[in-house]
């Protein structure tokens, strides 16, 4: 017998709503052993992120090895890292490995409008670590970084999905969030094929981690088995439920989580 595991390389969040927290309660929470890399501890809370300490990349690094030799996860989530060498390690230790499902969120600035990705560690993410990505899943401000577009419309979208679909990786679900009126995700792969997630907006402020929570989800679908097309649909459903289940609550005075233990699964064992 056996556990399904997925690893998250991500940093951690002190109030425990995005980052590693959110990945391990959410992979937790839809029956995945969850494993752990941790690129940078952050001092924040609901109201937004005091600072950052990057933890050494040869720790990192050696994070990683000592999950991937051992646990052997199924997929790999890469969250928040915010500086070049960091992004190096990760990139030259991943590829000893060839992961075959591999989904980076580019995590750049937090809900609370902190910056998280230094500007010079851009060029090293597009070239090291996104084109091995099965998946990549940018909100609309980091979309419009990666593509260097404007995106205020669908069409908007669509062309930078097209665009930063060219800078190598597998995969792209561009978030929908930010643009006016009803929310759509928008998922582009080779061939021209494109799917669309269509959703209705839930009015609540707790949104922290919602980026972290829905790459992690689809990461965890994914190490269960699932295609990516429905890995993504089955994650977009958790994550509006969790959104649902935890809009009245309060913790916190900012933006708090979403309640991603609303209904969780029992650990899966093969």
């Amino acid at each position: 017998m056996r556990y399904i595991c997925a690893l998250t390389i991500a940093g951690s969040d002190s109030c425990g709503g995005a980052g590693v927290q959110a990945d391990i309660k959410t992979m937790s929470a839809l029956g995945v052993y969850a494993a752990s890399a941790i690129t940078s501890v952050t001092v924040q809370n609901t109201l937004g992120v005091q600072a950052i300490q990057a933890i050494q990349p040869e720790i990192v690094a050696g994070q990683i090895r000592a999950v991937m030799d051992d646990i052997k996860p199924t997929a790999i989530k890469v969250g928040m890292v915010n500086d070049q060498t960091t992004i190096l390690a990760i990139a030259d230790t991943l590829q000893q490995y060839s992961p075959q499902k591999l989904i980076v969120d580019p995590v750049m600035v937090s809900t609370s409008g902190s910056t998280l990705m230094h500007e010079d560690a851009l060029g090293t993410f597009c070239s090291r670590l996104l084109p091995m990505a099965t998946l990549l899943t940018p909100n609309i401000p980091e979309a419009e970084v990666l593509s260097n577009l404007s995106i205020s419309s669908i069409d908007d979208m669509d062309a930078a999905g097209r665009s930063i679909l060219a800078l190598g990786c597998k995969a792209v679900l561009i978030k929908g969030g930010h643009l006016e009126g009803r929310k759509v995700d928008k998922l582009y792969l080779p061939n021209n094929e494109v799917c669309s997630f269509v959703h209705e907006a839930i009015a609540t402020r707790n949104t922290h981690g919602t980026g972290c929570t829905l790459s992690s989800a689809i990461a965890a679908f994914m190490a269960r088995g699932l295609a990516l097309t429905d890995a993504v649909a089955q994650a977009k459903t958790y994550l509006s439920q969790a959104l649902e289940a935890g809009k009245d609550v309060h913790i916190g005075e900012g933006h708090g989580p979403v309640n991603h233990l609303f209904n969780p699964e029992k650990q899966i064992i093969l």
